[in-house]
Parts: C-alpha cells; structure tokens; sequence
C-alpha cells in the first residue's frame, strides 16, 4: 500500500486543521492506520491509532481530547482532526499502516518499528 498525506499547513494556535492521508495499492480497510509526528530535533511521536474496522481508537492523554483519528475506508482515507493546536504541536505529521498487528498492546501500537508502511509526511505549522 502507498500512503500520502495531505493537509500542510500555517496556523495561529488556538485554530485547526484536518490531515487526510490517501492510500492506494491496497485496500486501507485491512490495516490498522496510525498517525506519528516529528519534531525538528526529536523523535518521531506516536499521536493516533485506529483498527481496522474504525471501532477502536488509541490516542496519548496528552492529545486527547484535541485529537481525534477517524477513517472512511470507502474512500480508502484516513483523518486527523486537530484542534486547539499549540505550538508545540508544530510537526512534520506521517500517516503508517500495519497489516497484521494488534494495536491492543501500547507497546506495538506506538512503535515506529511496528507499521510497515509510510507516508511522506506533511508539515503543520502553529505559530504563537
């Protein structure tokens, strides 16, 4: 499967954003899709996860409630909703899709090494 994320944007904080991420190649409701971001001079960070079937969803404390993860698997996408960003929220933001996991155990589900698949990231900016 490719997966190509949208949404790149400039934002005052306070404001939002919605990040889609675009598959193709495969059919997206057979991986379990992930959101990460990374920082200039950080790690790439685990932000969002969502099942398969959409049913289950994991998201850090630190961002819930301003982060929701949703998909539309009859559009083969996947979204990031985003509100009330800071700006430490600033970040290049890449969509990953695994397709035999099991995002139950927090261990595998935000481990960069558990998703096979990547996008090419895109830049949210939020400025102060």
């Amino acid at each position: 499967v490719q997966l190509q994320a949208f949404g790149e944007g400039l934002v005052q904080a306070g404001g939002s954003l919605r990040l889609s991420c675009a598959a193709s190649g495969d059919i997206i409701g057979s991986y379990n899709m992930a959101w990460f971001r990374q920082a200039p001079g950080k790690e790439r960070e685990f932000v969002s996860v969502i099942s398969r079937s959409g049913g289950t969803t994991f998201t850090p404390n630190s961002l819930k409630g301003r982060f929701t993860i949703s998909r539309d698997n009859a559009k083969n996408t996947v979204y990031l909703q985003m509100n009330n960003l800071k700006p430490e929220d600033t970040a290049v933001y890449y969509c990953a899709a695994d397709r035999e996991g099991n995002i139950l155990a927090k261990r595998n589900r935000e481990s960069v090494r558990f998703y096979e698949y990547w996008g090419q990231g895109t830049l949210v900016t939020v400025s102060s």
